[in-house]
């Protein structure tokens, strides 16, 4: 088994085949689009691929260590957000081609005018070992 991460971006990716910003969609649509997020992640839930996922707010900040002694550094919120991630769904899947056809599904999520939006998302392995360096 191998797990990888599944990202949805506000922006930043390439555009989407059903470009329209959820802030556009009726409530129907909205509706149904987080219906489809929650029958994929029960139906992963169900063959024991789903790790866990969730919806982020857009709302964020940077945050640093500062030296000793003294507080964090916070750097936000942001007046750009194209960087920011929407949501994520953490799957555990038998190889990489399982994980590629989950995202290429996820990816057909309803949108506006209930079409799939056949959005892009962002594909991670979880790194299994440190890096080995060799000279």
């Amino acid at each position: 088994m191998a797990k990888y991460l599944l990202l949805k971006h506000y922006r930043g990716a390439p555009p989407a085949v059903n470009d329209v910003s959820m802030d556009q969609w009726t409530p129907q649509e909205i509706e149904d689009h987080v219906q489809y997020m929650n029958d994929f992640a029960a139906r992963l839930q169900e063959t024991g691929e789903l790790v866990d996922s969730q919806a982020l707010s857009p709302e964020g900040a940077f945050v640093r260590y500062d030296g000793e002694g003294r507080p964090p550094v916070t750097d936000g919120p942001f007046a750009e957000t194209k960087d920011l991630v929407a949501g994520w769904m953490a799957i555990d899947v038998d190889s990489h081609e399982r994980a590629v056809e989950l995202a290429g599904e996820l990816s057909a999520a309803p949108g506006a005018g209930g079409e799939p939006i056949h959005e892009w998302l962002e594909l991670r392995p979880f790194m299994t070992e440190p890096p080995t360096i060799t000279e």
